[in-house]
């Protein structure tokens, strides 16, 4: 086991608004753990993370739209309160590249790596990691940056359906708008309708070939590359389960080591003489066995936990050990050792719980544990903020659940409306009916009186029941 230096505190930074950020939550016991005093710069005062008995201090963050400036004064104000030098991990996108912008400015409140200038935001950028990927000669899929809704439509043509549609700089999609940072598009009206809401994403619309996969094709990977260029704290991963299923965060998820996955992302890490806690995510080509990188997220991902070895080294614990000059443990890799979002995949939480039945000669032999994002590896060391969060989160899918029955009863009739409109002739609604000419159009043109109804004159009655599957 290792011994982190208490003295330093860590600080997490965290700007992206979202109360159900199991990462956070992560990196605060992690630490907090081995007795190092954790303070948390994020909008959490009303999330389960806020429960933790292992967070020392909660402080105020920069806005979602703050610039790297804001963000800076924000760390400084922060380090004032705290009064000695501590490790800084963002944890999120938008926080690591803040903190890359104004990394000089911090150097003498703040122990962080030091990744090339700039590089942090060119492996976010959907955009400029594929002319990344092409330098290194890693394989990437082949991906379009459309200008107009019309060069979105064509380039679902030419790639073929379907496509990945991914917004380029996803950290600055504003929170409520609906749209998500990678969707799959299968169809070119479905690509222009997108495109036309680039001004309020705030970022390109990129549309990337569909790399064809089957059970298990999405990897990831994690780590930390310390102050000399050695990788510690990681390993391959598979994802299970995601949420939302084509394309979505990890819900379930397995360490399984691919040595040739783990010497590709090694060979990349060297020839970028990247510094810092890395997230990659993979997708094998089941045509080919290619691994394609899809992303590379400059800070932890939200499952790190998973890779926490033998020796109890995670991601986050070897850059605090690594930045205050103390020697990393050698890897203990735990090869099928599993990890849980309990809200994200409730039925398999429960069933990893139970166990599965094992023949009784085989009970001695246990596979790795499994951590729970939110009740973690054990359940006892910090109840309180799994049981806030099946609070939170029960108000939260019953909030969503009416949202979206609302939005699907208004989307119903108006379907219904539409329909009716199409299919049924028009009235005219006259004080006498009698001898009046009903022209409908979509029935080939053919005039009508109104007794050519079934020999039935309309009626009031008639006209009436029509507004009302008209409105």
């Amino acid at each position: 086991m290792h011994s982190l230096d208490t003295r330093v505190p860590a600080v997490l930074l965290r700007i992206d608004r979202n109360p159900f950020h199991h990462g956070t939550l992560g990196a605060v016991r992690s630490l907090g753990r081995e007795g190092v005093e954790v303070h948390l710069v994020a909008d959490d005062e009303h999330s389960p993370v806020a429960r933790s008995r292992h967070l020392h201090r909660m402080h105020p963050p920069p806005a979602p739209t703050a610039t790297p400036d804001d963000v800076r004064a924000a760390l400084l104000r922060v380090s004032a309160r705290v009064g000695r030098p501590a490790v800084l991990i963002p944890l999120d996108d938008a926080g690591a590249l803040a903190v890359d912008a104004v990394r000089e400015a911090l150097t003498d409140r703040y122990l962080l790596p030091r990744p090339a200038p700039g590089l942090p935001g060119r492996l976010a950028d959907k955009a400029a990691l594929a002319a990344l990927c092409a330098r290194l000669g890693v394989a990437h899929p082949a991906t379009v940056a459309p200008t107009t809704p019309a060069d979105a439509a064509g380039a679902v043509t030419d790639l073929g359906a379907p496509v990945v549609a991914k917004w380029s700089r996803p950290w600055l999609l504003p929170r409520g708008s609906g749209l998500r940072s990678a969707v799959l598009v299968r169809s070119p009206r479905e690509a222009a309708a997108l495109h036309a809401r680039a001004t309020a994403a705030g970022s390109r619309l990129l549309l990337q070939e569909y790399v064809p996969g089957g059970p298990a094709a999405d990897w990831f990977a994690h780590g930390y590359v310390g102050r000399d260029g050695e990788v510690f704290g990681g390993g391959t991963g598979r994802k299970r389960r995601a949420r939302p299923r084509a394309a979505g965060l990890t819900a379930v998820g397995e360490w399984a080591h691919d040595a040739g996955l783990w010497a590709l992302v090694r060979r990349l890490l060297a020839g970028l003489g990247y510094r810092g806690v890395f997230d990659l995510d993979f997708r094998r080509d089941a045509r080919t066995g290619t691994y394609h990188l899809l992303d590379f997220n400059p800070r932890p991902g939200a499952q790190f936990r998973l890779f926490t070895d033998g020796a109890g080294t995670d991601v986050v614990r070897a850059a605090h050990l690594d930045l205050t000059h103390r020697p990393v443990p050698a890897p203990a890799p735990l090869p099928g050792r599993a990890f849980v979002v309990e809200n994200y995949a409730p039925l398999t939480a429960l069933r990893t719980r139970l166990g599965p039945r094992r023949p009784r000669r085989s009970r001695q032999q246990h596979p790795p544990a499994a951590e729970f994002a939110w009740s973690g590896a054990d359940a006892a060391d910090d109840p309180a903020p799994a049981a806030d969060l099946w609070r939170r989160w029960r108000r939260h899918v019953l909030r969503h659940a009416r949202a979206r029955l609302a939005g699907g009863t208004q989307n119903i009739l108006l379907t219904l409306s539409t329909r009716a409109r199409e299919t049924s002739p028009a009235v005219l609604s006259t004080p006498n009916l009698t001898g009046t000419t009903l022209t409908a159009p979509n029935l080939t043109g053919t005039t009508l009186t109104s007794t050519t109804l079934s020999g039935t004159p309309l009626t009031s009655t008639t006209n009436r029941e029509r507004a009302v599957t008209d409105a």
